[in-house]
């Protein structure tokens, strides 16, 4: 198995309120440089869905987060892996999540896109003083949910939470 440290910083804004975090990023985010960067992955879709604003470059979707006060990182910081799956992340070192959070105090939540983020968020992190929540999976290999049930979840979540101004 080979060893990946994660490519990206996180996305981040000065005001914003709530902190998304994958697990790790797939191997075609890698190749494509940004997050969710799988062809079928309906990350920002369904964004795009909840605020109408256009996802089709890094720039809009960027644009797109900073609007909606929404950050984007990833739960672990190197691993081992084969594939894309989480389920075959080994040996996983996480990201120094409250560090980020002491750095950016007006983030009031955080979103795992999926149940491995969050238990390996848990593992460390349960203790700190921050509410939680998991949305479903956008990765395609989630298919025990359609994209209407996913993006109901994600608009329950994000546009209760954040308020836009």
């Amino acid at each position: 198995m080979k060893r990946y440290t994660h490519p990206f910083d996180p996305i981040l804004f000065p005001d914003t309120e709530v902190l998304i975090l994958g697990t790790f990023p797939s191997l075609d985010s890698f190749k494509y440089d940004f997050y969710y960067a799988h062809k079928r992955n309906q990350f920002w879709k369904i964004l795009h869905e909840l605020y109408r604003m256009p996802v089709a470059s890094e720039e809009e979707k960027i644009a797109l987060l900073q609007k909606a006060k929404i950050g984007l990182w990833d739960t672990v910081a190197s691993c081992e892996r084969k594939n894309s799956s989480d389920s075959n992340l080994k040996n996983c070192t996480l990201h120094d999540i409250p560090a980020l959070l002491q750095n950016y105090p007006t983030i009031r939540l955080i979103a795992f896109t999926g149940q491995k983020a969050a238990h390996l968020y848990a593992t460390k992190y349960c203790k700190l003083p921050i509410d939680t929540v998991v949305l479903p999976s956008p990765s395609p290999a989630y298919a025990a949910m359609r994209f209407m049930e996913k993006k109901d979840i994600y608009e329950k979540v994000l546009l209760e939470k954040v308020s836009l101004k």
